[in-house]
C-alpha cells in the first residue's frame, strides 16, 4: 500500500539510516525542502519530525504539483499580465509602484501614454492589424528600458511606463522623449506601412503624488494636455494641469446637474433653399443655460458629455423636446420642414442605442420628418453602420445626412460607398470660398459626385453675402445654413428669447441676391 501511494514517502533515523522509502520517496531522499524540478515535473518536498518506536525519526513527503503549479502560473498570468502583449497589466503595475513607495524609494517617474488615432487605424486596417501594431509598439517601447523600469498595458491602446529611479525630471524627459520619437517611425505590419505616434503625460514621485492612483491620475491629465496641444508630444504634470483637472471635474458635476435639472435647451437653425427663399428644414442644436442664466454653446460641453457617457441620455432628451415643441416648430418654420438631429459617430456604431433611438423616433408618429446627421466616420469606420444599422433607420422612413463631410479621415472617393440622403459640406470649404480656388475645386467635386449619387447638397457655415453669391453663381447647390440666414433660435420661453434677442427669428428672403446664370 505504501509503495502505491501517489506521494513520495521517506522515513529515516537521525544517523541517516532508512526505515522505509517507496520508489517516489527515494528520488527526493537528499533533496532540500521546498519546490523541486525533476525533468518536466514539479515536486513539493515537506519534512516533519516524528517519533517511531521510541526514537526520533524524520519523515519526508513529496507531492507532484506539476498540474497545480501550471494552473497557478496560468492564473497569475491572467491576473497580472496582458494576454496580447505579454506585458504586466495595470494591477501588477499598481502593486509594483505601491512597493516602491512603501520602501521610501528614490524619486521615480510614472508616464501614461495613449496611441494617437488608434481607433481610426483599427477601423481602417481591422482589429487583427491593430492588435499586431500594439504588440510592435510594446516591443519598441520596451527596447532600451533598464531592468528596473517597467512597461504595462493599461488596456486598449493605453500603456503605463515606470522609470525607476530618475535623478531629475530632465532624465525622465530624455528617456520618454526618446521613446516618443521611436514611436513616430513607421511600423510594418502584414505588408502595411502604418504611421502612428503616442502622446505622453508624466508625473514624478513624490512631487506629483504619493500614491499610485494620484500619480496615474496626474500623468493621465498631463497626457490629455499633450493630446490637445500637440499629438505625439510629452507633457509633464504641473499646477496649471491640476487647475484644469479641477475645473474639468467641476464642469462634469455642473453638466450632470444641468441634465438632471433639464437646463439643456434646444435651438433650431434653419436650412434654407437660397434660390427660392423657402426654409426646408431645421437642425436641432443644443445649448446649456448655466446657473447664472448664461447660454453656452455646444463646444463647451458636447465632448464632455460624450466622455462621461451622458450623450445617449442627451440625445433622447433632444428627441423628446422636439416632440413637445412640434407646434412651435411648425408655427416658426412651417409644417413641411425636416427636423435634423445630430448623432455622434460612437452612438451611430452602437446597435443597441440606435435600435432604441429608431423606436423612439417611430413613436413620434412622424418618423419620415426626421433626419439623422452623422459624420462620415460612422459610415466608413467598420461598415457596421451601413450593413446593420442604416436598414433600421430606412425601415421607418427616417432619412440620413452625412455631416461635416470633407474633414474626416476618408478620401473623396470614399463618398461612393456612402448611401445617404443628404450631404452637408463642411464650413471649412465655404469660408471665403469666393477667394479660394482650391476650395472651389473641392466643392465642385463634392457637388458633382453627391448629385450623381442622388444626395441633396447642403453647405454649412454661410456667413457673408460674397459666399452666398458665389454659391448662387458658380454652383447648382440650392440649400445652405449659416449665420448669414439665421443664428440658432431658441423657441422656449420669454427668458430664452430675451437671452438671444439679437438673433433673427426667421429667414428673410429679401437678403438673398438674385442668382446669375452659370
Amino acid at each position: 500500500m505504501l509503495q502505491t501511494l501517489p506521494v513520495g514517502l521517506w522515513i529515516g533515523r537521525a544517523d541517516g539510516s532508512v526505515i522505509f522509502a517507496n520508489d517516489a520517496g527515494k528520488r527526493v531522499a537528499g533533496a532540500a525542502v521546498g519546490t523541486l524540478l525533476i525533468g518536466d515535473r514539479t515536486l513539493r518536498v515537506d519534512e516533519h519530525q516524528r517519533t517511531y518506536a521510541g526514537e526520533p525519526v524524520t519523515v519526508r513527503v513529496s507531492f507532484d504539483v506539476t498540474d497545480a503549479a501550471r494552473r497557478e502560473h496560468e492564473l497569475l498570468a491572467r491576473v497580472y499580465f496582458d494576454e496580447l502583449t505579454g506585458l504586466p497589466n495595470r494591477r501588477l503595475m499598481e502593486r509594483s509602484v505601491a512597493a516602491l513607495i512603501a520602501e521610501a524609494s528614490d524619486p521615480f517617474a510614472l508616464a501614461f501614454l495613449d496611441i494617437d488615432g488608434f481607433k481610426h487605424i483599427n477601423d481602417y486596417y481591422g482589429h487583427s492589424i491593430g492588435d499586431s501594431l500594439l504588440v510592435r509598439i510594446a516591443e519598441r517601447i520596451s527596447r532600451g528600458l533598464r531592468p528596473s523600469d517597467m512597461l504595462a498595458r493599461a488596456g486598449g491602446d493605453e500603456f503605463v511606463l515606470l522609470l525607476s529611479p530618475v535623478s531629475s525630471p530632465d532624465e525622465a524627459a530624455a528617456i520618454v522623449g526618446g521613446i516618443a520619437e521611436r514611436l513616430k517611425k513607421p511600423h510594418y505590419v502584414d505588408d502595411f506601412e502604418i504611421l502612428s505616434s503616442a502622446s505622453f503625460g508624466v508625473g514624478i514621485y513624490p512631487k506629483d503624488g504619493d500614491s499610485y492612483e494620484v500619480l496615474r491620475s496626474n500623468a493621465d491629465s498631463a497626457m490629455y494636455r499633450s493630446k490637445t496641444t500637440a499629438k505625439g508630444g510629452v507633457w509633464f504634470f504641473d499646477s496649471t494641469i491640476a487647475h484644469a483637472a479641477a475645473e474639468k471635474a467641476k464642469s462634469e458635476q455642473r453638466l450632470r446637474l444641468a441634465i438632471r435639472d433639464k437646463r439643456l435647451l434646444c435651438a433650431y437653425q434653419p436650412k434654407v433653399d437660397f434660390r427660392s427663399g423657402a426654409i426646408t428644414g431645421v437642425e436641432v442644436l443644443l445649448r446649456w443655460r448655466d446657473e447664472d442664466g448664461v447660454i453656452r454653446a455646444p463646444g463647451d460641453f458636447i465632448a464632455l458629455a460624450l466622455e462621461l457617457g451622458l450623450m445617449d441620455d442627451v440625445t433622447f432628451m433632444i428627441l423628446a423636446e422636439t416632440r413637445r415643441a412640434i407646434d412651435r416648430i411648425n408655427q416658426s418654420f412651417g409644417e413641411a420642414t425636416s427636423i435634423s438631429i445630430n448623432v455622434a459617430a460612437v452612438q451611430a456604431s452602437n446597435r443597441q442605442f440606435m435600435r432604441q433611438l429608431v423606436d423612439a423616433i417611430e413613436r413620434t408618429g412622424a418618423p419620415k420628418r426626421y433626419m439623422l446627421e452623422i459624420t462620415e466616420e460612422a459610415f466608413l469606420s467598420s461598415g457596421d453602420f451601413q450593413r446593420n444599422i442604416l436598414p433600421m433607420v430606412r425601415e421607418i422612413g427616417t432619412r440620413v445626412s452625412v455631416d461635416d463631410f470633407g474633414v474626416g479621415y476618408s478620401s473623396l472617393s470614399a463618398l461612393a460607398d456612402i448611401t445617404a440622403d443628404e450631404l452637408k459640406v463642411d464650413r471649412s470649404f465655404i469660408t471665403d470660398v469666393h477667394k479660394r480656388p482650391r476650395s472651389q475645386a473641392v466643392l465642385r467635386a463634392i457637388e458633382s459626385l453627391g448629385h450623381s449619387l442622388g444626395m441633396s447638397i447642403v453647405v454649412e457655415g454661410v456667413e457673408t453675402f460674397e459666399e452666398l453669391a458665389y454659391l448662387q453663381a458658380a454652383t447648382r447647390i440650392r440649400c445652405a445654413q449659416g449665420f448669414y440666414f439665421s443664428r440658432p433660435i431658441v423657441l422656449d420661453d420669454e427668458r430664452d428669447r430675451a437671452a438671444l434677442a439679437d438673433e433673427p427669428r426667421s429667414f428673410q428672403p429679401a437678403r438673398i441676391p438674385q442668382a446669375s446664370r452659370r
